[in-house]
């Protein structure tokens, strides 16, 4: 069986407090997007993992597929499969990818094996693998607080606008993004703004992270400039970083050769 894990954006991504687990609050919207990996799972006599596309680097223990696959394995008692993953979304981008590649896994077996599991306990499932895998079980538009495990379903208005990414090859690590946050409260939240037209999220919308890591990358603030400077309604970093996207009304035309670029009719 074959299934595509997208990735998302962050509209928005405030950081609010922090938990006394070692975690932090966040307030944001994720907002799925379909540039997406590959992934197959059959049955087989031993079990195998196979990655090809971009490279991923350190133990396949630490997979978010095998975690996602040992997990299941435990419960449920599953045979060896045979997995491939064919990688497509750049990692340490704030895209969310490997988040959405451990949430897809879980979909995957539930299906092949006839397991049964509904959404509520997949997301639980999947919480336990990392932030943001939960809300790739259901992977619609979502005002997103705690640590990212507590989803609202929530309208964007986005149809017919055109996202344009970039990805400028960057990799950011969370313990990089997070040095210097100070968490803070916002006079207006996420989901207050998310409605309004896109024009205004310019100053009613922002990622906390941009104050922490645009310093370090000056290239991703020049990234956001330009975009706006070529038409977009709103632009952002995503995430941790290291991906900017803007919104624009009509196709962008593509502005970094050099980089990960990707454009598509929302």
């Amino acid at each position: 069986m074959v299934i595509f894990p997208g990735c998302k954006i962050n509209i928005g991504l405030n950081i609010t407090g922090k938990r006394p687990d070692g975690y932090h609050k966040i307030e944001s919207i994720f907002y799925p997007l379909e540039l997406s990996d590959i992934l197959e799972i059959v049955p087989n006599k031993n079990f195998s993992i196979n990655i090809t596309g971009l490279s991923i680097k350190g133990d396949p223990e630490d997979n978010l597929i095998f975690k996602a696959y040992s997990l299941l394995k435990v419960k449920y008692n599953l045979p060896p499969v045979k997995i491939h993953l064919h990688k497509v979304v750049p990692m340490g981008a704030g895209l969310g990818g490997g988040s959405a590649d451990g949430a897809a896994t879980l979909i995957l077996l539930n299906d092949l094996f006839d397991l049964k599991i509904k959404n509520e306990q997949l997301e639980l499932y999947a919480d336990s693998l990392g932030s943001d895998c939960a809300f790739f079980i259901r992977n619609t538009p979502a005002y997103v607080k705690g640590k990212g495990e507590i989803i609202h379903p929530i309208e964007v208005n986005l149809k017919g606008k055109y996202i344009y990414l970039i990805n400028p090859q960057i990799h950011i690590s969370t313990s990089e993004a997070f040095a210097g946050i100070v968490p803070t409260q916002q006079k207006l939240n996420v989901k207050e703004c998310i409605g309004q037209d896109q024009k205004s999220w310019q100053t009613n919308i922002k990622n906390d992270f941009e104050t922490t890591i645009f310093p370090n990358y000056p290239t991703l603030a020049e990234i956001k400039k330009k975009l706006y400077s070529n038409g977009a309604l709103y632009a952002s970093m995503t995430g941790t970083g290291s991906s900017v996207y803007g919104i624009f009304n009509k196709k962008p035309a593509l502005l970094y050769p050099d980089y990960f670029e990707w454009i598509s009719i929302l």
